[in-house]
């Protein structure tokens, strides 16, 4: 290992020695996956129409959202990130990739135009904070 590799490594490291990469990834998917777990909460009525999501989702959607959000925040809180807890948001985001592009494909939902391009944005999502979630695991 160089020199420059040692300190690039060092200074991508918080104090207690988790990369600021898995912790910034974790606690960005909590703060977006919050949000996201309240407009279901609030405007779920609203938005099954123009989405075409089933109305009857979207509550237990957005609870799910915020208790994951509340998961994400708590692991992110930790002096030192415990990579069990980094590893199950990771396998949590990687599966609600594969759930969302799973419907998406299948045409189980009468998703609208706009209802598709919200669910892509999901899987964009979720598919990125597992990914960047994984790369600061293995940096710390």
């Amino acid at each position: 290992m160089s020199i420059l590799s040692t300190s690039t490594r060092r200074d991508a490291m918080s104090p207690g020695g988790t990369s600021d990469l898995l912790r910034n990834s974790l606690r960005i998917d909590g703060w977006g996956t919050a949000v996201f777990g309240v407009v279901m909460l609030v405007s779920g009525r609203w938005l099954a129409d123009p989405l075409g999501l089933p109305s009857s989702w979207l509550v237990p959607i957005g609870i799910a959202m915020v208790g994951g959000a509340t998961a994400l925040g708590l692991t992110a809180g930790y002096p030192r990130i415990p990579p069990p807890l980094a590893g199950c948001a990771i396998v949590g985001n990687a599966l609600s990739g594969v759930a969302i592009l799973t419907l998406l494909v299948t045409d189980v939902l009468p998703l609208t135009g706009l209802g598709t391009v919200f669910m892509l944005a999901g899987a964009a999502w979720v598919t990125t904070f597992a990914a960047l979630t994984a790369i600061g695991l293995r940096l710390s």
